[in-house]
Parts: structure tokens; C-alpha cells; sequence
């Protein structure tokens, strides 16, 4: 999906909360981020694209960063639960949404509580995901929920342990285990830790969380509620049972896993919940899909070649390109998926690895006395068994059959995907391809260049984490497919 723009509405007291809306759904609905967030860093994350791409298939979806977080103004102290309710308001204002439902996740959730009760006009529904609902309970009140007594004091003292670390994702040790040591989750979200909040705002947070308490008023909301939790989430579950006997009405679902980051384990069945709860029905899930690169080869003037050789003397030709581009696509960590008669389509976990393949050819066959042209793009496909399809193989045929004789021509799109990596390329413009949408701008596969230098960092962001942020403005969706690309293959 496209990336949303980044708006501003301002607080009463002249504070701008950065949002973005998404989604052609029939519900307007505002999700609200628990401890930071980063709007142009979430999009770099295939995971949670993934997540809002679901959502926004039946909601308008309004996301924002709470002030003294991510795109939003600085602040000097830690949001109270009102700044945060007055978040949620002046958002609402400024997307000219008079009544929404409200999606709160993990610390968000005694807001959205708190803005349901004080605004109940306005929230046509309520969506709780992993909330909290009072941060260090009393011993008889841990006990009502069926918590030990000492079980929120003990995981608060975790969290003093990353807020010590700030920076260095040991956050994930608690709220994503399934990812804590895969390295790319790993290094994005130490980024994100440091994009999103400086250290001293990461402690207030917390600090404010620790004095947080609805339960008071959990009886006061009237809109209609879903409460969804995980058995083994950071978060007690024992909180998502004791918010479903005390809110009126409340609809609880109690789900597998041991991730507090909503997108992450069965982001499918928490996106159905919430589609049969706000709309009162399910689409289908979609076919299985993946994102690939693909690389397109053809021998030039083929036909004029083969009516010159004759019929054996081209079957040798064909067996020489087929059996050296086989061996070159399962070196470079390819499959080669069919060959198209004079040949060959195969895909690539990674765009890099399919230039290099592409190149090679070129050069390999060309030695051969086969000349050869090849065309490259990266996109989501339909996997149909070892065959592949979808809108993206349309797009790699097309670049493909446009380059001239010798050339590896690619897509924007797998230009994006190896920023820095020294590639060099030259535009060849913007082309309508055959049967499907828009232009699209393609280029030439050149020499190796040297890589641009950058200046160094600020305090506690890193070098690496302001060229990030610069990225996630300028190409999300490249850094989202090569954080793809590079989870899949990390462990």
C-alpha cells in the first residue's frame, strides 16, 4: 500500500499530534499506539504493513503518534492520561471524524477506557489489544484478578532493565519473544526504540504507566467492547479477564501466543475478530502471496537465430543457455521456475543476488556467443505450487522485453531496494508497459559506484538510525521489502 501522508492537528495547548488516514473501509476507526511509536518507521516493517493493510480493508483507519513520541511535538514530562484522551480529540478534530471506534493497544488502553467514558458521544466502539489496566495493583487486588502478588512489581523491574538499555531492542525480550533474536527485528527496532523516544522520554512513560489506573471506571463505558488478549502476552491475561467481567457487555476473546506486538502470531485472527465485531462479517483470507524478485531472460532475435541455425543446431543453443543459467540462478540462492522457451524466469529472496545473476548471464552467454537481454522487479506474487503469478510477473515480463541486447533493465522499485549498495544505474525513463497500469520508470544496470558518505550522528541517535529515518521518508516501501527479504532469512 501506498504510504500515507503526515498530518498535524494541534492540541489546545498548541502541541501537534502527528497522524496519518488510510483505507477505503465503511468504519472510521483511530488506533492508538501504546508506549512509541514512529509513523514513518512503521511502514519500513512488513509485519506491521501487513497488519494495517488487513485493517484498512474494512476501516478508515486514522493512526497517530502520541505527543512527545516519534513524528509528534516534544514534550518535557511524561503524557498524563488526559494529554493522551486530548491526543485522541484533536486527531479526531482535525480527520473531521465526529464518532469513531477506537483501537487501543497495550498501554493506550486506559485511554481509550478514559476517552470513552469522558467523550462517549464520540466512540461507536472500543477495541482493547494486550491492555493494561493498573500498573502495580494492591495485594488484594492482584489477588481478585488472579494475579501473585508480587508478578506486576516483578515485570516492572524488567522493563527498568531495557529502559537501562534503551536503544538496543531489549525490549523484544518481552513484548515480540518470537523475534528477540533475529537480528534484523533486532537491529530495526533498536532504531525504533531511538527514533520514537529519547531515553529520559522512554523512562517518563514508563514512570507515568506505573501510576496508571481504570478500574475505577471500567463500569462507566458504554460503547460496545472487544476485549483480545494472549494467554502468554507480557501483559497478565489475568487483565483481559478482569476488564471482561466489569465492562458492561464487553465480547472477550482469549487468543494463543506469547507476543504483545500486535501484528505478530495470529495477526489474522485478531483482524477477523475485529471485522466481525465492527462490521458483523469476515472476507476470506487471501490466497498465499509472497514477495519476490523476479528476473526475466530472453535471447535476442531468436527467432531470426533459429531459422539460421536450423533445428538441431538451436535445440544445442537452448541447452547451453538453460543449463549455464540454471547453475548461475542456484549459485546466487535462486529457483528457477520455468523456462519460456528461449528463456527463463526465476526468482530471489533478495534483488541484489538477481542483478548479479542477470549480469552474469550477460556476460557468461555472451561468451558463448549467446546475447541475451533481461529485465528485473520485485513485488508480491501469487505462489501457485513452483509457479508464480500476479500483477509483479506481468510487470518483470514487460521491463524484460524492453531492454535492448546486453542490457539488465530494472524497475523503480528494485533501484530502491539496493540503495547503497554501489550498484550504478542509468535512467531510461518512464515507459507504459503492455496491459498494465501507470508508467513506470526503469533503468539500466551500470558500472559499480562508490558509496556516498554521511555525515555523522546527534546524541542518541545513531548514524545508522538517521539514515533510517531519512530512508523510511524517502523509500519506505523499499525498506519495507528488504526487511522482508532479509527477516526471512535471518534467525
Amino acid at each position: 500500500m501506498d504510504v500515507p501522508e503526515v498530518r498535524y492537528a494541534e492540541r489546545r495547548d498548541g502541541r501537534s499530534v502527528a497522524y496519518q488516514t488510510f483505507g477505503q473501509g465503511a468504519v472510521d476507526l483511530v488506533f492508538c499506539w501504546g508506549f512509541v511509536s514512529h509513523l514513518d518507521l512503521q511502514w519500513t516493517n512488513p509485519d506491521l504493513t501487513r497488519f494495517f493493510e488487513g485493517l484498512s480493508s474494512f476501516c478508515r483507519v486514522t493512526v497517530y503518534d502520541k505527543v512527545g513520541t516519534g513524528l509528534s511535538d516534544p514534550i518535557e514530562h511524561g503524557p498524563t492520561l488526559d494529554e493522551r484522551a486530548e491526543d485522541i480529540r484533536a486527531v479526531m478534530d482535525a480527520a473531521g471524524l465526529d464518532r469513531a471506534a477506537i483501537f487501543a493497544e497495550s498501554e493506550a488502553g486506559p485511554t481509550g477506557v478514559l476517552f470513552a467514558t469522558k467523550f462517549p458521544e464520540r466512540v461507536r466502539s472500543l477495541i482493547l489489544f494486550g491492555s493494561i489496566i493498573k500498573a502495580v495493583p494492591t495485594p488484594e487486588e492482584a489477588a481478585n484478578m488472579g494475579l501473585s502478588s508480587d508478578v506486576m512489581e516483578r515485570k516492572w523491574k524488567e522493563m527498568d532493565a531495557v529502559l537501562n538499555d534503551w536503544g538496543k531492542a531489549r525490549s523484544l525480550e518481552l513484548l515480540a519473544p518470537s523475534v528477540a533474536q533475529n537480528a534484523i527485528w533486532k537491529r530495526g527496532f533498536s532504531t525504533f526504540e531511538r527514533a520514537s523516544a529519547s531515553p529520559s522520554m522512554a523512562r517518563a512513560l514508563i514512570e507515568i504507566y506505573r501510576q496508571i489506573d481504570v478500574t475505577g471506571i471500567l463500569s462507566a463505558v458504554s460503547a460496545p467492547t472487544l476485549i483480545l488478549h494472549r494467554t502468554g502476552d507480557w501483559v497478565p491475561v489475568e487483565c483481559g479477564r478482569y476488564m471482561k467481567d466489569r465492562i458492561p457487555n464487553a465480547k472477550y476473546v482469549e487468543l494463543e501466543g506469547s507476543d504483545h506486538i500486535i501484528a505478530l502470531g495470529d495477526y489474522r485472527t485478531i483482524l477477523d475478530e475485529c471485522q466481525r465485531f465492527l462490521t458483523g462479517a469476515v472476507m476470506p483470507a487471501p490466497a498465499d502471496r509472497a514477495l519476490l524478485t523476479l528476473l526475466f531472460t530472453d535471447i535476442v532475435a531468436s527467432t531470426a537465430r533459429a531459422a539460421q541455425l536450423g533445428d538441431a543446431a538451436w535445440r544445442q543453443v537452448l541447452e547451453r543457455h538453460h543449463d549455464t543459467a540454471q547453475s548461475r540462478i542456484a549459485d546466487l540462492g535462486g529457483r528457477l521456475v520455468k523456462s519460456t522457451g528461449d528463456g527463463v524466469l526465476a526468482v530471489f529472496d533478495r534483488p541484489a543476488r538477481a542483478i548479479e545473476c542477470a549480469t552474469t548471464l550477460v556476460r557468461q552467454l555472451g561468451d558463448l556467443g549467446i546475447e541475451i537481454r533481461a529485465g528485473i522487479h520485485t513485488g508480491e506474487c501469487e505462489v501457485l505450487g513452483d509457479d508464480v503469478g500476479g500483477l509483479a510477473v506481468h510487470v518483470g515480463a514487460r521491463v524484460g522485453s524492453l531492454a535492448a541486447a546486453g542490457e539488465v533493465l530494472v524497475s523503480s522499485t528494485v533501484k530502491d531496494l539496493v540503495i547503497g549498495s554501489g550498484i550504478g544505474f542509468s535512467d531510461r525513463g518512464q515507459h507504459e508497459l503492455k496491459g498494465v497500469p501507470d508508467r513506470w520508470q526503469l533503468y539500466a544496470v551500470g558500472d559499480k559506484q562508490q558509496v556516498a558518505r554521511v555525515e555523522p550522528p546527534a546524541p542518541h541517535m545513531t548514524l545508522g538510525d538517521r539514515v533510517t529515518v531519512r530512508l523510511a521518508r524517502w523509500a519506505p516501501g523499499a525498506m519495507r521489502t528488504a526487511n522482508a527479504f532479509a527477516t526471512r532469512g535471518s534467525g
